[in-house]
């Protein structure tokens, strides 16, 4: 047996801008999971988060000029198209026109899923790390990131001010921050 090719961060990202397939593979096979993982997490229909997750990696091949590494890491980056491209669909006139015309059979079955514990891929720990905030971060942050919502909409929803949203937010972020720094 021979031993696994790994690369690293730059190698990837240069890789990415020079075209090259076997780089972009190995991209796919080692960050679709925990992509799909956050994709699923917004949407929450397996089938159309794998189709969201090809058109992430459509973005992230087109786009990679665009990637900065002073801002930040690939993954976060990538993470980031992710999100970003689930909540757009979920906001997409074409999503919210199926969900409208879903027959009654199949959507009792879809609310039964979600009723249903589904445990996603999660390499990266991600729920652990959630699960370290106090619980008024941890909805403002599943709002936020996860369901998509403004922090207008968040205050509508907890029935508190803009404010505190930002307030809860911004030390929610500072304290993932930190426990980010902590595990490396």
């Amino acid at each position: 047996m021979g031993s696994a090719i790994t690369y690293t961060e730059a190698e990837l990202v240069a890789g990415l801008r020079a075209r090259d397939q076997q780089i972009f593979g190995y991209l796919y096979d080692h960050y679709s999971p925990a992509l799909f993982g956050v994709i699923l997490k917004v949407i929450n229909e397996e089938n159309i988060a794998g189709d969201i997750l090809q058109e992430v990696f459509v973005k992230i091949w087109k786009s990679i000029e665009k990637y900065d590494s002073d801002k930040g890491r690939l993954f976060t980056w990538m993470l980031n198209i992710a999100r970003n491209t689930a909540i757009d669909a979920l906001r997409s006139k074409a999503y919210k026109l199926d969900q409208k015309i879903q027959d009654i059979d199949s959507d009792v079955y879809h609310n039964a899923s979600q009723l249903s514990v589904n445990p996603s891929v999660d390499h990266l720990g991600l729920v652990k790390v959630l699960e370290r905030l106090n619980k008024d971060q941890r909805v403002i942050i599943d709002l936020a990131y996860f369901k998509g919502c403004t922090q207008e909409e968040i205050a509508k929803v907890l029935d508190i001010p803009l404010g505190t949203v930002k307030t809860r937010m911004r030390n929610a972020i500072i304290q993932l921050r930190n426990i980010l720094k902590q595990q490396q």
